[in-house]
């Protein structure tokens, strides 16, 4: 059953205090963190879609677990809908409530290593959705619309769809917590960033063209409004410091 949630999890181990870039998604997180940082030395947050990325410096002997959502899992999970979420980090006892948020702290804090830890989550997350029973399924409309939105203009999905933009923006915002226009735009974004730190020295006029921008121009201000830096400035940020396999060790467990 989590394979219909859980899109993927990772691990992120810190050897020593480290610059962190936090790049945004339109997936939900949940973070386990173990260390300095968190509250008794053990915490869970949910994180929700974000448009910006965030800039901080994490402690040395911190450890994180995150399990990212599929595209519209996040009620059926957490039992709250996108707009509650979206721009927001709660605490999960918010959300699960103190007593079942207490269960699965006191297993992460029994768990030996990193990779016993990922398997908790996975487990609780199975729980979760075993409890709570059936939930309304993803409209089709943010489904397909979200498919779109990367190489495509919001007005041209509306019509494609053959639905009014106001409708769609509606629709998708209930789905996602992001208007269709945000979301296209990380969308893009991802895109062009996956292949930058794929193929060094990167063609940007290249990659502008395959990741869905009108330009080169079109790229650099999405990059500017999203990562508050250029595109050669964000790669070679996000492939030093806190991300130097020195400081940082992370792997992935990708569903």
């Amino acid at each position: 059953m989590t394979a219909s949630a859980v899109a993927a999890l990772f691990v992120d181990e810190f050897d020593r205090d480290a610059p962190l870039v936090s790049i945004p998604r339109p997936e939900i997180q949940l973070v386990v963190r173990f260390g300095p940082s968190a509250a008794r030395g053990l915490d869970i947050h949910a994180f929700g879609a974000r448009e910006r990325a965030h800039r901080k410096v994490i402690r040395a002997g911190q450890r994180a677990v995150t399990a990212r959502l599929h595209l519209g899992a996040h009620e059926a999970v957490l039992g709250a809908p996108a707009s509650a979420l979206a721009g927001r980090i709660i605490a999960l006892e918010d959300l699960w409530g103190d007593a079942a948020t207490r269960r699965l702290l006191d297993r992460l804090a029994a768990a030996r290593d990193a990779i016993e830890a990922v398997a908790i989550v996975e487990r609780a997350i199975a729980e979760r959705l075993r409890s709570i029973g059936p939930r309304a399924p993803l409209p089709d409309l943010a489904r397909e619309a979200a498919a779109r939105l990367a190489s495509a203009t919001v007005s041209d999905v509306a019509i494609d769809l053959g639905v009014s933009e106001r409708h769609l923006r509606r629709v998708f915002r209930d789905a996602f917590g992001l208007s269709p226009k945000a979301f296209g735009r990380l969308a893009r974004f991802h895109r062009a960033l996956r292949a930058a730190r794929a193929d060094r020295p990167a063609n940007w006029a290249r990659i502008a063209a395959a990741a869905g921008y009108y330009d080169q121009s079109h790229l650099i201000e999405d990059f500017r409004a999203i990562a508050g830096a250029t595109p050669r400035a964000l790669v070679d940020e996000l492939g030093a410091g806190g991300r130097s396999e020195s400081r940082r060790h992370a792997t992935s467990f990708t569903r």
